[in-house]
């Protein structure tokens, strides 16, 4: 079946559905990854985004359920060259059509997916709809322009209660935003007690939980979208051990009195490279975001930048001057990527040890 994609700045790409027949609206980005779709397409960051994915060819690994990051796909359409219908691996469950079929979300395929990114990385990130060629595009991208883009992702991807993952080591509160599989899977093999909390919860009932540290997971959207998130930062500030990956990156850095602004077209891949300013290395860093602190803002704080993206300059790495909290813009879990930092979650865990170990009063 003939369908179309059409972007709020007129550009119209025809191509063949697949997975569900659902119209669907969505901020249209691009991953640049050569694999990992699977891990893409459930992580919760993207949730409301149409994802085109730059790799010609996707599903020829097919889909299978060790490489889920979340429960469902939470994107909003899924934007390829090319589909494979006949997956070859030994995990293989289904097809990528079978399975986005099942959770109702519609791909589209056959399109040329290099000239979509070309206007991407021109205009910007840009509304598009995924339709049927029976709808006028000139009608379709009058409605783009006047669509706000959602606000609530977050609520919509993360947890509504509390829940635990027992360990024999330190309690460490995650916070929800939208927090992936990996981030929790590397927190268990280090043998933590995990308190999963939902995104709204205040410093207060954190606090209540006596955590030996608070990690600030990954999500979707505009940081400053939950202010009441921002605010719980700033009140664990200097009580407790923070690390903040991603969108916590971004709280962090509010709740320190920086601020983020929003990309022309994001980071989003897995071999974007990243130095680290206190030891001169560089690591390839798996990414997702389309907002960065503002270098700008960083004067007048008790933040320090750790690192630096290489190929544009954007801040990758903050830290506390006073307190033991740190973050990265990047994935340090990966899925999908390099693991060449998930040392990260080692130098989260020696500094909860070292403030357990001696009882410092953060206070």
């Amino acid at each position: 079946m003939k369908r179309q994609l059409v972007l709020e700045n007129g550009e119209t790409f025809i191509g063949e559905a697949f997975g569900s027949f659902r119209v669907s609206k969505g901020e249209v980005i691009f991953n640049t990854g050569m694999t990992g779709y699977q891990e893409v397409i459930t992580d919760p960051s993207y949730c409301g985004q149409i994802v085109t994915l730059t790799y010609p060819l996707i599903g020829n690994y097919g889909i299978n359920r060790s490489d889920n990051e979340s429960g469902r796909p939470s994107i909003s359409g899924l934007v390829v060259r090319e589909i494979s219908e006949e997956p070859s691996h030994w995990q293989k469950d289904k097809t990528i059509s079978e399975w986005l079929a099942e959770y109702d979300v519609p791909g589209i395929k056959g399109i040329d997916t290099r000239r979509l990114t070309k206007i991407i990385r021109e205009f910007g990130t840009l509304r598009g709809k995924i339709a049927s060629v029976d709808e006028d595009p000139a009608e379709i991208a009058e409605e783009l322009k006047k669509w706000p883009l959602p606000k609530d992702q977050i609520s919509r991807v993360s947890t509504k209660s509390a829940y635990v993952t027992p360990g024999q080591g330190p309690r460490i509160v995650l916070v929800d935003f939208g927090a992936k599989q990996g981030i929790l899977r590397e927190c268990i093999k280090r043998g933590c007690d995990v308190v999963i909390v939902p995104y709204q919860t205040g410093a207060k009932d954190i606090l209540k939980l006596h955590p030996d540290g608070v990690l600030l997971s990954n999500g979707p959207g505009d940081p400053k979208d939950v202010p009441e998130a921002v605010q719980m930062v700033r009140d664990i500030l200097g009580k407790v051990p923070i690390f903040g990956v991603c969108l916590g990156h971004q709280l962090f850095a509010l709740a320190s009195g920086a601020n983020t602004v929003k990309m022309r077209f994001g980071h989003r891949g897995v071999n974007h490279p990243v130095k680290d300013l206190r030891t001169g290395k560089f690591a390839i860093t798996s990414q997702n975001h389309g907002f960065t602190v503002e270098k700008s803002s960083l004067e007048g704080t008790e933040l320090e930048v750790t690192h630096l993206a290489i190929n544009d300059g954007t801040i990758e790495g903050l830290r506390h001057k006073r307190y033991p909290a740190f973050s990265v813009q990047y994935h340090p879990e990966a899925s999908p990527g390099p693991d060449d930092s998930q040392g990260l979650f080692d130098d989260f865990m020696n500094m909860v040890n070292t403030h357990r170990k001696e009882g410092v009063d953060l206070a």
